[in-house]
């Protein structure tokens, strides 16, 4: 009998990692919708639902694409041979509950910062209130975290503002001799497949991270060991968690990257989704556990740069401010979960600490509904006077007749 409640323990604390690893790839979704389609819907390329719902079908086959980011997440960050059973399942729920903490947090405030890098710091932080410093993988070869998440977090804003600079400046340069409206309307079909692979691009990289936290548990259950193929369902589950995320939507951070860092034409839409799409696959391949939202934001920082239009340094100047944030805090908030679950114990820990998610999440959700950001304002940027009223198609074929300039 003793041994068959342990077994039950065992497995609801696995199923609660596993639901909360889930709820985290949600919170993913509809806080990281706005890296593919904010430019697009910006410009009136795509309608807002339309958009969402494009990108939450190309997140959905991307996630079944590659899995050597997922590969990364759950062998490259914890040392697995310092930990097993309970103890590594509490670590990876206290990291994922940090991870969501703070995605809902920026997600409050409209800050486009990394769930990739909140999900780091939170399995980071939990490690390092379990195991000290020397359960964390820091640098092992061309492997750890100094590696595959330090440097490419430094690395991915600047190399996009780059290369977006680049195409942007050239797109103008080509196309400045020909008539201004027909540009438009041509670059704003040309937006639709870039944003498009943005998202298939997003599914590649961000719904693999869930997937390795989740092969993380398993190998921790006994269920799997580390050297076996990710499982099929794994997959499935968490390609249907982040759709489902972004096509919620997150309409807040769309209208920070939208409208809030610079006034996009669809020319530097179409630049900024395709040096985005260009680097998430890069990474994706070479399993570097990129943050999506730095290549985007750098791409649209980039086309600002590269028309020579002006640029809110202020707003910047607050997402970069989140970006150096979300590994501490994140971690902070990993951390303290860990400490409430090891000090309460067991499976009584492990749910008082996932009360304690739900209670603040909805605290943030009832927060957000004081001033809701919706389809219907998402273009407006608040400051910036009167905006002109948003003439949305009323369908896919006709969005190319449409500009939407709040």
């Amino acid at each position: 009998m003793p041994h068959t409640v342990g077994v039950t323990v065992e497995l609801l604390i696995l199923l609660i990692v596993i639901v909360t690893a889930l709820a985290f790839d949600f919170t993913n979704g509809f806080h990281d919708t706005a890296n593919a389609m904010a430019t697009s819907i910006a410009t009136g390329a795509l309608r807002p639902r339309v958009a969402v719902a494009l990108s939450a079908v190309l997140n959905l086959v991307g996630a079944f694409l590659s899995v050597a980011v997922a590969a990364t997440v759950a062998k490259g960050i914890v040392r697995l041979d310092a930990v097993s059973g309970n103890d590594l399942l509490i670590i990876v729920f206290a990291g994922l509950v940090g991870g969501i903490l703070w995605n809902l947090v920026t997600w409050l405030f409209g800050l486009p910062s990394s769930s990739s890098h909140a999900l780091f710091g939170g399995l980071i932080g939990s490690t390092l209130a379990a195991l000290g410093w020397s359960g964390v993988i820091w640098a092992a070869g061309s492997d750890g975290v100094v590696v595959k998440i330090i440097l490419p977090a430094v690395l991915a804003p600047i190399v996009a503002g780059l290369v977006s600079a680049i195409g942007t400046w050239l797109v103008y340069r080509i196309t400045e001799r020909s008539d201004p409206g027909k540009v438009e309307e041509g670059f704003r079909w040309g937006q639709i497949g870039s944003a498009s692979l943005v998202s298939l691009a997003h599914g590649t990289n961000d719904a693999q991270k869930t997937m390795g936290v989740i092969f993380l548990a398993l190998v921790a259950h006994g269920t799997l060991t580390k050297n076996d193929d990710m499982p099929l369902w794994v997959m499935g589950a968490c390609a249907l968690a982040i759709a489902a995320g972004t096509y919620l939507g997150g309409w807040r951070i769309i209208r920070t990257l939208g409208r809030g860092l610079v006034e996009i034409d669809s020319p530097q839409g179409l630049a900024a989704e395709s040096s985005s799409a260009a680097i998430i696959l890069t990474s994706a391949h070479f399993g570097l556990p990129l943050s999506t939202t730095q290549a985007a934001t750098g791409s649209i920082l980039g086309t600002g740069i590269g028309k020579g239009a002006e640029v809110r340094w202020g707003v910047m100047g607050r997402m970069a401010v989140a970006w150096l944030l979300t590994l501490p805090l994140a971690g902070v908030a990993g951390a303290l979960c860990w400490a409430i679950a090891h000090f309460i114990g067991g499976l009584p820990g492990v749910l008082v600490v996932f009360a304690i998610l739900l209670v603040l999440s909805a605290l943030m959700y009832v927060r957000s509904r004081r001033d809701p950001v919706d389809t219907s304002n998402v273009n407006e940027w608040p400051g910036d006077g009167a905006p002109q009223p948003v003439q949305l198609p009323t369908s896919l074929s006709e969005s190319t007749t449409h500009s939407t300039r709040a």
